[in-house]
């Protein structure tokens, strides 16, 4: 099986990846965020970053804008970011809701037709397994979001994921919402051995749904 070109990137990441080099993880309007696909882009530039992903929950709406925007950039010079399709899944996970990170899919692909319509199906579509396995149908990596916020620990949710075929985790988030986006050391740094433990890639992300991309 080919290897997936993220994996490369994804294997680059440390705890200072994000937000000034990564961004796998943030929303627009076009979910419960508060930017417009052009004003991230803007603010992309601005950072710097070298590899961003829009996840808007259940919507990949910012995806094209986006990237006419930063074509339109191209064309005047400008360096502009890797853009990386993405959207956020909620799915049931060991009985518990999480969210998953669906990276580096082929857009439109019809096998993430049901995760893409505003709101997370029902049935079995709602389970972990099944998702994973849409995402990977897409040719897409799955990646468990902010694996320390849910209600049961990341010490029992990551063995999960790795045993259904995730790809990886968000080891690198701000828990303590910090004005300017930081890493939180103790958990980050649990998450990630863990992840290690399990050869589990490592992701970033700011998960902004307010107006500064380096904030959440």
């Amino acid at each position: 099986m080919e290897r997936h070109p993220l994996r490369a990137v994804l294997e680059q990441v440390d705890a200072s990846s994000c937000p000034g080099r990564f961004n796998f993880h943030c929303h627009t309007i076009h979910s419960d965020g508060s930017l417009r696909p052009e004003q991230l882009g803007a603010q992309a530039l601005s950072i710097g970053l070298e590899h961003l992903a829009v996840t808007d929950h259940h919507s990949t709406a910012a995806t094209a804008p986006l990237q006419c925007w930063f074509a339109e950039q191209e064309q005047v010079g400008h360096s502009v970011p890797v853009l990386w399709s993405g959207v956020e899944i909620s799915c049931l996970l060991e009985g518990c809701l999480v969210h998953v990170l669906a990276l580096g899919f082929q857009p439109g692909h019809p096998a993430l037709h049901p995760y893409g319509q505003g709101a997370a199906p029902v049935g079995e579509l709602l389970r972990a397994s099944a998702v994973v396995e849409r995402i990977h149908a897409a040719g897409g990596l799955a990646l468990l979001a902010h694996p320390g916020r849910y209600r049961l620990n990341f010490q029992r949710l990551i063995p999960a994921a790795a045993a259904l075929g995730f790809d990886g985790a968000e080891a690198y988030y701000d828990y303590a919402m910090q004005p300017r986006w930081q890493p939180t050391p103790v958990v980050c740094d649990a998450i990630a051995r863990l992840l290690d433990n399990h050869a589990l890639l490592r992701s970033c992300g700011t998960d902004t749904h307010g107006l500064e991309l380096c904030g959440r």
